[in-house]
Parts: structure tokens; C-alpha cells; sequence
């Protein structure tokens, strides 16, 4: 092949980013960044290493998930319906519309408090505002033109790169203690590195990625699934492995980035305890200065926007394949009513959640620590499904996605079982 047409075909493929690129920029939404503002406070660098540790570890499901869903043209909750008891499958999407719902309202309220805080009004005017919008996104803009809004939104991202540019960080210590951290093993630090992996490794992206591959084959007339086409099956997965590896590296590199702002500051000026995102951005603001606040609170609202609309389509697609449903952004809300309530009910409640007495830093840990729990059964049927010959036939998952994804089950077990032990 001639270098040209070598170059046209890279291109080609940097323009089907989508999938694992808004997946990988989602797992940094406000939530996380609250996690990840606590991990700098509380530990100062000593938790970088979950970030490191993380990268591969996510990068390799994120890319069975995305397997599966362009081999077999559908989503992981479908999938998992095909070789396992309806009961577990039941189980499976009733914790994620659970643990997602509560995350949307963690979500909500700090987008809320970090927009109260840049304009002075009152935080649940912006909740219900924002939670307004991502409905109304939802439900009548088209499949690509809303997946173009995603893609765009994960731009805001790079106001964290800014935070730490403006703050100053001392890089030879933030590289030792990365290498070899410092901290007492005990449930303070167990619960927090359960946080971290399960804010990172979390389980509504599996299913966000794994059914976005099977909206692409579907709104694509040239696009078939790759057991229907297999001639495409080279150039599909270099697609997804170029997608998802640009997607998880740019969130590790944010979520990086949030830690070293918030260790070189909160921690070294003695502020470590951290209760939300929007208290993280307060707190850098005499510290750091008001380009820095302003930075971390824009991000928030933007990666909001962004996490909102996935955690909540995560939860309709599991729920609408685990009952049969029409399912699929690409379809007008009455043509897949049982989706798009899912996506409704999700919002509303992550809305009322935030109206309501209950605390949301406990909503926020909760949120993180049920992600992590529930990422072991989900990510063990997910393993079994992609070596399953029935259902991927040739493309079952490679030697290498085999290994590194029952590695990555057995690392969120460990650290589950630890929180447990140590809590």
C-alpha cells in the first residue's frame, strides 16, 4: 500500500473516533473528579499509582466490550441474556440502574454548585436546568448529530491540563511517590483506592461503548457485523483498539491531573478533606488563584454534560436488551418508549435526588464504592461472553484481552474484598 493511501486510511479511522473516545472522557465526570480531588487531598501523590495501574486495565475491557457489540451487532446486556439465568442478568441491570441514578444526582448537584458558585444563584435552579437540557438532547437530536455534541464536549477536558499548568507542582515528587507510595494500609485508604477503581473501572461504560459500536453498524448502511462481514474485521479492530486507547489515555491523563493540582495544593496546605468537585474547585481558588477555580468549575459543568446523557443511555440500553425493547438513540422517543423512560426515570430521580435531604457526598462515595462491587460480576459474565464461540464465533476475545480482562476482574476483587476486610 502507498503511503498516501496509507495516510487516507489513518484519517479514515481518527474520523470514527466516537465510541470509545466519549466513553473514556466520560469516566471523568464530575464524580470522578470529586473522587479523584479527594485522592489528592487526602493522600497528596501517593494514590497516582492507581492511575497507572488503571490505564491497561481499563483500556483492555473498554476493548472487549467494544468487541462484542461490532461482532455480534449487539449490546452487552443482550449478549449476557443469550448464556445467562435471566435472574443474573435481572440482578445485573437493576444495581446499574441503580448505582447510575445515584451517580447522575452526585452529577447534578455538583454541576449545580460549580455554576452557583462562578454566577452567585441558587445550585438546584441549575440542576434542574441542566437536567432539562440532557433530556431534551436525548430525546430529539439525531443519533449523529448528538454524538457530535458528545465529542465536542470532551474539549472541555482540557481546562484540567490548564489547572495544572497554573499550579505548581513539584514533578520530582509527584514521580517518586508514583513509583513508590507512602500511605498506611488501612479502610480510609482501601475505601479510597475502591473509589478510584470504581469511578475509573466503571460498569456503565462497558455497556455504553459495547451498545454505541451497535448503533454505528446500525445507522451505517455500509457497516455489517463483523460475523455477517468478516472481511472488515483487520480494519475494525485497529478502529477500536485506535478509539478506545486514545479515549482511556485522555481520561488518565485528566484524572492525573486532577490529583497532582490538588496534592500540590489542598494537601500541601493542610486542606484534606474533600467532600465534592465544586468544594475542590472553591478550595483551589485562594490557593491557586481564580484562573485555576474558574478552570475546575467550568470542567465540571462540561464533563457533566457529557457523563449525564452516558450514564443514563447505559442504563436504558441494559434495561431495554434485558426485556426485548426497541432500543437505540437513533429512534424517535415513541418508537422506543421502554428506552427513552429508562433514560427519563434515570434523570428525574438524579433531579429529585439532588432536591432531596440526602446527603450527596454520601451519594457521591456510595456511588463510587457500588461501581466497584458491582463491576466484579459484570465484568466476569462479560469475560465469559467474549470467549464464547456461539456468540463471537471466530473474533472471540484474543489470548491478550482474555488475560488482561480476568486480570482486571481479579484486581476489583482484591480491592473489594479489601474495603470489606479493612472497613
Amino acid at each position: 500500500m502507498s503511503a498516501h493511501k496509507e495516510r487516507i486510511r489513518k484519517a479514515a479511522m481518527l474520523q470514527k473516533l466516537g465510541p470509545g473516545l466519549i466513553s473514556g472522557a466520560a469516566d471523568d465526570d464530575p464524580s470522578g473528579i470529586a473522587t479523584y480531588s479527594q485522592a489528592g487531598a487526602a493522600f497528596g501523590f501517593n494514590m497516582l499509582w492507581t492511575i497507572v495501574l488503571t490505564f491497561p486495565l481499563l483500556g483492555a475491557v473498554q476493548s472487549i466490550a467494544a468487541r462484542i457489540g461490532r461482532v455480534t451487532g449487539q449490546g452487552l446486556s443482550a449478549n449476557i441474556k443469550a448464556i445467562f439465568p435471566r435472574w443474573l442478568l435481572l440482578t445485573i441491570v437493576s444495581l446499574l440502574f441503580v448505582a447510575n441514578t445515584i451517580n447522575i444526582g452526585a452529577d447534578l448537584a455538583a454541576m449545580g454548585e460549580a455554576a452557583a458558585l462562578v454566577t452567585g444563584h441558587k445550585s438546584h435552579f441549575y440542576v434542574l436546568g441542566f437536567g432539562a437540557l440532557t433530556l431534551l438532547l436525548q430525546f430529539f437530536l439525531h443519533y449523529h448529530r448528538y454524538v457530535g455534541v458528545l465529542k465536542w464536549l470532551t474539549l472541555v477536558l482540557f481546562a484540567y491540563f490548564g489547572v495544572v499548568m497554573v499550579t505548581q507542582v513539584d514533578w520530582a515528587e509527584a514521580l517518586a511517590r508514583t513509583l513508590r507510595p507512602n500511605f498506611a494500609i488501612d479502610a480510609a485508604s482501601a475505601g479510597m483506592i475502591v473509589a478510584i477503581f470504581g469511578t475509573t473501572i466503571s460498569p456503565y461504560l462497558l455497556f455504553w461503548q459495547s451498545s454505541q459500536e451497535v448503533e454505528e453498524v446500525n445507522n451505517d448502511p455500509e457497516r455489517e457485523t463483523l460475523r455477517a462481514g468478516p472481511r472488515r474485521a483487520i480494519w475494525e479492530f485497529r478502529r477500536i483498539r485506535l478509539d478506545t486507547y486514545v479515549g482511556v489515555g485522555f481520561a488518565h491523563l485528566v484524572a492525573a491531573a486532577i490529583v497532582l493540582a490538588t496534592a500540590a495544593t489542598l494537601n500541601q496546605a493542610g486542606h484534606l478533606q474533600i467532600a465534592t468537585a465544586a468544594e475542590a474547585a472553591e478550595a483551589l481558588r485562594p490557593i491557586a488563584g481564580d484562573l485555576a477555580f474558574l478552570l475546575f468549575g467550568l470542567g465540571i459543568v462540561g464533563t457533566g454534560l457529557l457523563a449525564v446523557p452516558v450514564l443514563a443511555g447505559s442504563a436504558a440500553y441494559a434495561i431495554a436488551e434485558a426485556f426485548g425493547w426497541k432500543s437505540g438513540l437513533d429512534y424517535q422517543p415513541w418508537e422506543a418508549a421502554g428506552f427513552y423512560a429508562v433514560i427519563a426515570a434515570a434523570i428525574t430521580v438524579g433531579v429529585f435526588l439532588d432536591m432531596s435531604s440526602i446527603d450527596p457526598i454520601r451519594a457521591l462515595i456510595w456511588s463510587a464504592k457500588v461501581n466497584g462491587v458491582i463491576s466484579v460480576p459484570v465484568l466476569a459474565v462479560m469475560m465469559i461472553v467474549a470467549s464464547r464461540r456461539s456468540l463471537m464465533g471466530q473474533f472471540r476475545a484474543s489470548a491478550t484481552q482474555l488475560v488482561m480482562g480476568w486480570v482486571t476482574t481479579a484486581v476489583m476483587a482484591v480491592a473489594v474484598a479489601a474495603m470489606f476486610v479493612l472497613g
